[in-house]
């Protein structure tokens, strides 16, 4: 016979070390001033920049309107417009493997178009950098094309921080990737502009190209909101985690009993407050990305809780003269092996997530990875813990009637 583990004598410990631990989150969060708010909910802008100096521009006098586009093979030049016959030219990283040939095909192969190099001819073209705005339209003003040497010095953060000091927002800069990439994040907030006009994101490049010099920051992304708009999305990720609650406890009170319902709305709540504590703590950036992962743990929580509480159930019909502690001993017990590998196997996902990405996609399996752990703890010690303090005092209630009952011996 399979030797049954004794969880129920680890609830009340469990119980008072996520109180402990949910007390903390609150009283971090006060202390802090609350998330590290990412521009998703606060105004501001945020920029992803790249310091890589410009391997060539190129500018279109010719008919129609040509538009350029890049992928990891190549590059593309696409000729369309009124009275022009489209076309799409070519030009494979493989067969033209230096800046300096690339430029040559251009000109030679794309009438209209005229590209100038900036860099040595002789730079691999594999070292180009595609900018965040996707299949530019080319005219006569230069677009700018930048490639980085894998053997560049590398730039520390706080020279760009010294660099963006002359603007009158005060920025804040995280480094992503590796320190050879020269990949910046850049945050600027801004409570005051309203509407579409946010704050001049040539600012920040003309700061950092006055320091750096000009023609050595790619921008790989831009992305600016107002504070309206941010305003509406934290009200709306307020009520779509209250909704999830609201949803989830209406389903399990169907499926379930009520107190089976509570326990796992309890467990799911102590889950979001431990994520939340976390990531105040950590002062990782809470964004749209944040609130997935909290979605994301809470699905994950309550799928092992509707597990676990079906065992419950089939156990305590197997065994109907068995007192619910030990029924509920036993449930754990037979779920275990499977709670385990359902959890590592997920886990194995996660961790080459965090492993193989940067930025807010490496915070998101971070999340996930302290939420998992939080999902299968609360699952076992809060809402099985709930569930058996429920039925022991309705146990005792019972027991109490019963002798109230019974007439007193005269």
């Amino acid at each position: 016979m399979k030797r049954v583990l004794r969880f129920s004598k680890f609830f009340l410990p469990s119980a008072i070390l996520s109180a402990v631990l949910a007390v903390g989150g609150i009283v971090g969060y006060i202390v802090l001033g609350g998330f590290n708010l990412g521009v998703d909910f606060q105004a501001g802008l945020i920029q992803e920049v790249q310091f890589a100096p410009t391997a060539f521009s190129l500018t279109w006098a010719g008919r129609g309107n040509a538009a350029l586009s890049f992928d990891r093979g190549g590059l593309y030049v696409v000729v369309s417009g009124a009275g022009v016959e489209g076309r799409t030219y070519s030009f494979s990283l493989s067969e033209y493997n230096t800046v300096g040939s690339l430029v040559q095909a251009f000109n030679s192969q794309v009438e209209g178009l005229n590209a100038r190099t900036n860099a040595p001819g002789g730079v691999s073209s594999q070292w180009l950098v595609h900018s965040a705005q996707e299949n530019p339209q080319l005219s006569s003003v230069p677009y700018v094309v930048h490639y980085l040497n894998p053997q560049s010095e590398e730039i520390p953060i706080r020279e760009v921080r010294e660099a963006l000091a002359v603007l009158p927002q005060t920025a804040s800069v995280q480094n992503l990737g590796q320190p050879s990439d020269r990949h910046f994040m850049i945050r600027l907030e801004d409570e005051e502009i309203e509407g579409g006009e946010g704050i001049p994101a040539e600012k920040i490049i003309a700061a950092l190209e006055t320091y750096f010099g000009s023609g050595e920051v790619a921008v790989l992304r831009s992305d600016y909101v107002g504070s309206r708009f941010s305003k509406n999305l934290s009200d709306q990720a307020g009520i779509l985690l209250g909704l999830t609650l609201l949803i989830i406890l209406i389903y399990a009170s169907i499926r379930f009993k009520p107190q089976y319902a509570i326990g796992a709305v309890i467990a799911i709540v102590h889950d979001a407050l431990i994520i939340v504590a976390f990531v105040t703590l950590t002062r990782m950036e809470f964004n749209t990305s944040t609130i997935a992962a909290i979605l994301t743990i809470l699905g994950y929580s309550i799928n092992d809780t509707i597990v676990i509480f079906d065992r419950i159930r089939e156990t305590r019909r197997i065994y109907p003269d068995a007192g619910f502690v030990d029924v509920l001993d036993r449930s754990l017990t037979e779920t275990l092996s499977r709670t385990i590998i359902t959890t590592l196997t997920t886990m194995l996902a996660v961790v080459s997530l965090y492993i193989f990405t940067s930025g807010s996609m490496k915070d998101f399996a971070l999340a996930l990875l302290v939420g998992m752990v939080s999902g299968v703890y609360s699952t076992i010690f809060i809402a099985s813990g709930f569930v058996n303090l429920w039925e022991s005092h309705k146990i005792k209630k019972e027991k109490q009637k019963l002798f109230a009952a019974v007439p007193a011996k005269t």
